[in-house]
């Protein structure tokens, strides 16, 4: 068996490093009031520096995936650390300046592609130190990601109000870039044949079971399958409707429970926790019931929630259900890389992966525009969640065709042993 130095734990560690500091993406609400009070802008120019961010974020992963596989995950990693750190730290010089162009070239397309690469350099590499455990692994990195913004919104806050927005631009560019950087250097792939101690054995004795992907695709021959546009299309559910809800938290509380303003903030704040904790938790999970089911379970809870959520006036209960809506947001994202690794093997995970991610590129500008839409159109939120239920009834469907699918080509490979 192949012997290595690194310690996988720590390659983890390195990888919840990346991802707490592009995570912190989700805490751009922060800039909102100050850039609005600094120039004047309306909430649409300021939002739309967070919506490139996610535009590009999805376009790098999708076209810089074949890079992470070529050069490998610390070359990325250092990649992403340049150009999120130097999108972030350029977004003070836009303030300085006074230039809108200038903090969307700097934070939403600059920190845009340094948040794709980041995002699947350390994801890819950790299925391939998991073999055990490819749901803990790549939940924990993306637990990271998720828990960013409950972590980076107050250090924010505290700096916008002691040395103002430019200089807590500054600062936190130059924050994320040296622990990113710090973090990618440590990132490396396993020696082909590396198993962890024990394991071997454990799988010979039958103590344990191998994970036996069902191919070994590359990217090119990945994008060819149906499984492929199947997971696709179930991220893209799973996101669009998840990341509605994220947008219009608030005010659909104080629209179904009555709420006050500061009270809804408090308690989407808080109940943003679960969004990080179902990305450690249903991933985990999916290591004991599959891929297939957790899903499926996603879709299914969903389907229910999104009909009953506009008509709870319960505030208990209300909580409780968007919590729960929150974890199958955050799960989706953490189970995704594992599933990959099943379906498509880990000849070229960090590229498929990338792939796949255009699905919440196109979901980040669907789901919040639609729930607006709906709202400005109808006068409430019922609507689009109504419509989003029905959604996740095109999900589960989706989620069964897929066994269908593994199931033929299970069958196939099973015939091709026997040959």
């Amino acid at each position: 068996m192949a012997e290595t130095k690194k310690n996988r734990w720590l390659i983890a560690a390195a990888a919840v490093g990346i991802h707490i500091s592009i995570g912190s993406v989700y805490a751009w609400s922060n800039f909102t009031n100050p850039l609005k009070n600094l120039f004047g802008w309306s909430d649409s120019e300021v939002a739309l520096t967070f919506s490139i961010a996610i535009l590009f974020l999805g376009l790098s992963a999708a076209f810089l995936g074949h890079f992470v596989e070529k050069h490998g995950p610390r070359k990325a990693g250092l990649l992403a650390a340049t150009f999120f750190g130097i999108g972030i730290a350029g977004s003070g010089i836009a303030v300085l300046l006074g230039s809108k162009i200038l903090l969307y070239l700097f934070y939403g397309v600059l920190g845009g592609i340094g948040l794709g690469v980041g995002y699947i350099a350390p994801v890819s590499t950790l299925v391939k130190w998991f073999p055990d455990r490819r749901g803990l692994a790549t939940g924990l990195a993306i637990m990271g990601f998720g828990f960013a913004a409950a972590i980076s919104s107050p250090i924010m806050n505290s700096l916008i109000e002691s040395v103002g927005v430019a200089s807590t631009f500054f600062i936190l560019g130059s924050a994320y870039f040296i622990l990113m950087a710090a973090s990618s250097l440590y990132l490396e792939k396993p020696p082909e044949g590396w198993m962890p101690k024990g394991y071997k054995e454990k799988v010979e004795s039958g103590a344990a079971k191998s994970a036996t992907d069902l191919s070994q695709l590359t990217a090119n021959e990945a994008v060819k399958t149906t499984r492929f546009w199947y997971l696709w299309l179930m991220l893209f559910i799973n996101v669009t409707c998840g990341i509605a809800i994220l947008a219009v938290a608030k005010p659909l509380a104080m629209e179904s429970i009555g709420i006050g303003a500061a009270a809804a903030a408090a308690m989407v704040g808080a109940i943003g926790i679960f969004n990080g904790l179902g990305r450690i938790g249903w991933a985990s999970i999916s290591d004991f019931i599959g891929r297939p089911n957790t899903y499926t379970t996603f879709f299914v809870l969903q389907i229910g929630l999104f009909f009953m959520l506009p008509h709870t006036t319960n505030a208990i209960l209300f909580q409780v259900m968007l919590a729960v809506i929150y974890t199958c947001y955050g799960g989706g994202f953490a189970s995704i890389p594992a599933y990959i690794g099943d379906l498509f093997g880990t000849k070229q995970l960090g590229a498929i992966h990338g792939y796949i991610l255009t699905a919440w590129a196109a979901a980040g500008l669907v789901g919040p525009m639609f729930a607006a839409y709906i709202k400005d159109t109808t006068g409430s939120y019922a609507g689009s969640l109504s419509i989003f239920a029905g959604l996740f009834v095109a999900a589960f469907i989706i989620s069964l065709l897929i066994r269908v699918d593994m199931a033929k080509l299970r069958k196939q490979n099973e015939s091709e042993i026997t040959a």
